[in-house]
């Protein structure tokens, strides 16, 4: 009903009924009922703010709402909080989904909020009333200098954009608007980036939590410095790199440039004398989409179409592989993950490992440096072209402007022997320009699904033979014998198939089926190897459907994390129980023997500090198990974070620590089984709601008799920085592996550092070393994270925990203590032994030519000395 209807029929039902039936009184009353309603409707539905109309006011709910009905602006409680803002958000959703806060670090506590237009300069102004002194008190505004004289000229209206904008009536220019301030959400047709004549620079920050909209330690910019490119930040250090704008899209990131289908997006970037920025639009206006920064440290994009069910479909994010780390493979290191069973790192052409050792141990940090005798000024030196690359950090570089070829780039670059590499500035339509690096080359990374752009590396003589030699074609002569041998190869696989599809068909009714007539030969062999454990009591069955209701179909949203092993999602039963879904990836380490493995060992344990696996789930090539959840993740979210670090005093600290003791304790010696973890980390340990640590991830685990002492594998797996030397060199593994994996984890929970974490200014590459050095020197306490040193009655603890620490990571096997003894020290007063040299203890040292090298210190063999046949570090 609107408001002609309304008073039309007030007008109707006065003349002809009321006159001889009403008196006075009733007359009046039915006047001011429909009065009310048309100010409700007038004051509810408008989409615009000015001087005449009413404040918004958060005790009468009142919002305004965007022309097409899509934005809502009003007054919000995020999450748990009870703390009132002003914010936008989608109105067509039921479920509030905000994407702009007015007053984020300046909350209103309690509905005494109100938004109007400020009668003596036309600002847009956010106040909170206080009852007491009957005062009101600014919370928020506009702040524009070139506001409205008079006031009356200024009106805000909320657009259908999610825009809200501060208008001059007369000449309908935007004096103030919201999208040129945002906060962690970017929306169409809104740009990032820099103008160049304000000095204004819009960018994302990430909420501090989900309760509270306050600036956060993520943000999410346009760095304008050298070739300007797209970065993802956390505090001030890079987190992610978009990379730079090559014409077609932001070179590190193909895959979020256009999405197939209704989900089509157009970037465009703008870099002139009026400034640098970036936005995007929807080219099917019909389709919502935003893009959020989170405080995980993650970026994610969403869409949402009319056609489709009425919820946000994520539709990319970044980080997504270890590759997206902001320079995870160092100096001169290419990221590679198209081969998921070998180290993703490797050396640019013409490059090798600063520190073989390290690299042979899948630590990247040292980078590469160029080939010894290489010679690249002038002695016959090329470039080798590498395809589909994010190129590497452009902060520093040299750019060439339009209307240079590709050779002429070439050229350029050869002239100067600082020169190590150079790539088209713009890829598009032919392309154009290019862009010199010199110096070192950070974040560099292959695409393994297309997309990235032709990099060119300078390299010397020798090594562009090799390259050129790889590059050419095969023998004429060679030819004809290479097509008859595909050809007997592809009638051969014809047969094979022919055959294999004959038996299947003939097999099918007689197969045990695990979850439908679909189910693969494999799927059968790994029921059948469990045990048949559908029928088992303890550990049932989910079937595919179950799992893809309870995650909203491995929704994006749902993630918990991921790993070299695959996802894991959190879901809920239709009982109402949370669960924690780990999906294998099918090109993770852990195949069918670890999965099995996982299954039958966790099956059989139970223990406070041991993670419950509630199910397991074998669909075709779909492996998952299915656990209890754990709201507080990994240890690692907490250890290596310095807030949420902070927020754990010494005595939770050393709960954690005895927790994953008496876990281990239980593995080694309390259990049925007597069990070897063998990759006991960080990030393998959860938390639950009362912050008790669980030890997770079975997949690396193997049961030994009670009499058995140690056992030798070919198939090294585990995680650089917690592999005891006997194991990472000889592949035998005992108890005392996993000890040796608790005492790093022990010193790594008392500093707040990671193992493999080189610290400035040591003789030493990692933790151990560092502490090692301390620890003789009587200076122990030196390294120990601040915050746990307080208040001083600890340090003694501390100092103690350390020494255990020494003790478990002792170069030998037989001179650890077992992890009853660990306990045991833990919890009582006695006298500790003093330790013995730790293992992996390198000394940098510089070589006469000034390139760092290590050396071992002790009399532990050197890892040249020893072949393992396979090292699956992760």
């Amino acid at each position: 009903m609107n408001e002609v209807q309304l008073i039309s029929y007030a007008n109707i039902f006065n003349k002809k009924h009321f006159n001889h039936i009403m008196n006075y009184f009733t007359y009046a009353m039915i006047h001011y009922i429909l009065l009310q309603l048309l100010i409700f409707r007038l004051c509810t539905c408008l989409d615009t703010i000015s001087i005449k109309s009413h404040p918004i006011r958060d005790r009468d709910n009142n919002v305004l709402v965007s022309s097409e009905g899509t934005f809502a602006l009003g007054f919000f409680s995020p999450g748990k909080s009870e703390y009132r803002y002003v914010g936008i958000w989608y109105h067509k959703f039921p479920e509030q989904t905000v994407v702009w806060v007015a007053n984020r670090d300046n909350p209103i506590n309690g509905s005494s909020g109100f938004l109007s237009i400020d009668t003596t300069n036309g600002n847009l102004v956010l106040h909170k009333a206080h009852r007491i002194n009957q005062t009101v008190e600014l919370v928020w505004s506009t702040n524009s200098s070139s506001a409205c004289s008079p006031a009356s000229d200024c009106a805000a209206q909320l657009l259908d954009s999610g825009n809200l904008v501060l208008l001059h009536n007369i000449n309908k220019q935007a004096i103030w608007q919201s999208f040129d301030h945002p906060t962690d959400t970017m929306l169409s047709n809104m740009k990032l980036g820099i103008f160049r004549r304000t000095g204004q620079n819009r960018f994302l920050t990430s909420w501090k939590s989900e309760d509270d909209p306050g600036t956060g330690n993520c943000s999410y910019r346009i760095d304008p410095s050298g070739f300007p490119q797209l970065f993802l930040y956390k505090g001030q250090f890079p987190w992610w790199r978009g990379g730079p704008w090559n014409g077609n899209g932001w070179s590190g990131m193909p895959y979020a440039k256009v999405f197939s289908g209704e989900f089509s997006v157009n970037g465009t970037f703008v870099n002139d004398n009026n400034e640098i920025s970036g936005m995007w639009s929807m080219l099917d206006s019909s389709i919502l989409s935003r893009l959020v920064v989170y405080e995980s440290g993650m970026v994610q994009r969403f869409m949402w179409s009319e056609r489709a069910e009425p919820k946000w479909n994520g539709v990319w994010s970044a980080p997504m592989d270890r590759c997206d780390e902001y320079g995870h493979c160092s100096a001169f290191g290419l990221c590679d993950t198209s081969n998921a069973e070998q180290f993703e790192c490797i050396c640019l052409p013409g490059y090798q490992p600063r520190n073989p050792t390290q690299w042979y141990l899948r630590d990247p940090n040292q980078g590469c440096v160029r080939k010894p005798g290489s010679l690249i000024c002038r002695k016959g030196e090329g470039f080798v072209k590498l395809e589909n690359i994010k190129v590497p950090d452009t902060s520093d570089v040299e750019v060439i402007s339009r209307g240079v070829s590709l050779k002429a780039c070439e050229k350029e670059c050869l002239r100067d022997c600082n020169c190590t590499a150079y790539a088209r500035a713009n890829i598009s339509e032919g392309g154009s320009g290019c862009i010199l690096w010199h110096g070192n080359l950070t974040d560099t990374r292959k695409f393994t699904t297309g997309g990235g752009q032709d990099f060119y590396i300078r390299v010397d003589e020798h090594e562009l033979a090799k390259y050129t030699k790889k590059s050419k074609g095969l023998l004429s002569t060679k030819r004809t014998r290479t097509i008859l041998v595909v050809s007997a190869v592809l009638v051969l696989f014809s047969i094979i198939f022919f055959a294999y599809w004959f038996l299947k068909r003939k097999t099918k009714g007689q197969r045990n089926l695990l979850l439908d007539a679909n189910i693969t030969s494999e799927e059968s062999s790994i029921e059948k190897n469990l045990g048949e454990s559908k029928r088992h009591p303890d550990l049932p069955f989910f079937d595919l459907r179950t799992l893809i209701t309870a995650t909203d179909n491995f929704s994006v949203a749902n993630k918990l994390g991921q790993g070299g092993f695959g996802s894991v999602y959190k879901g809920q039963l239709v009982n109402g129980r949370e669960i924690a879904v780990k999906r294998l990836s099918k090109h993770s380490g852990q195949g069918i023997e670890e999965f099995r493995n996982e299954v039958m060992l966790i099956a059989k344990l139970q223990h406070r500090n041991l993670v419950r696996l509630l199910a397991c789930c074998i669909h075709k090539e779909e492996k998952m198990l299915i656990y209890e959840y754990l709201p507080n993740k990994s240890l690692d979210y907490f250890l290596f974070d310095a807030t949420r670090r902070s927020n754990l005093d010494w005595t939770k600290w050393f709960e954690i620590v005895i927790g994953i003791a008496r876990g281990i304790l239980y593995l080694h010696q309390d259990s049925r089984l007597k069990i070897i973890h063998r990759d006991l980390k960080a990030s393998n340990v959860l938390l639950d709601a009362a912050m008790i640590p669980k030890i997770s991830d079975f997949g690396m685990a193997r049961m030994f008799g009670d009499d058995q002492i140690q056992a030798n594998t070919n198939r090294v797996v585990g995680t650089y920085g917690y592999m005891s030397p006997e194991y990472a060199m000889q592949g035998l593994y005992s108890t005392k592996s996993d000890v040796f994996s608790f005492g790093v984890l022990l010193l790594e929970i008392i500093t707040g550092r990671k193992n493999t974490n080189y610290i400035s200014g040591s003789p030493y590459p990692n933790l151990i070393g560092n502490i090692w050095e301390l620890w003789k020197e009587g200076r122990v306490l030196d390294i120990v994270d601040p915050i746990l040193r307080q208040p001083f009655s600890a340090q003694e603890e501390i100092s103690k925990c350390i020494h255990i620490g020494l003790l478990c990571v002792q170069e030998s096997a037989t001179d650890r203590p077992t992890m009853s003894t660990v306990i045991f020290m833990l919890v009582n007063e006695t006298t500790l032994p003093p330790p013995n040299t730790p293992a992996f203890i390198f000394l940098q040292k510089t070589s006469h030519n000034g390139d760092s090298s290590t050396s071992r210190s002790g009399e532990a063999a050197s890892l040249n000395s020893v072949t393992i046949t396979t090292l699956e570090a992760r």
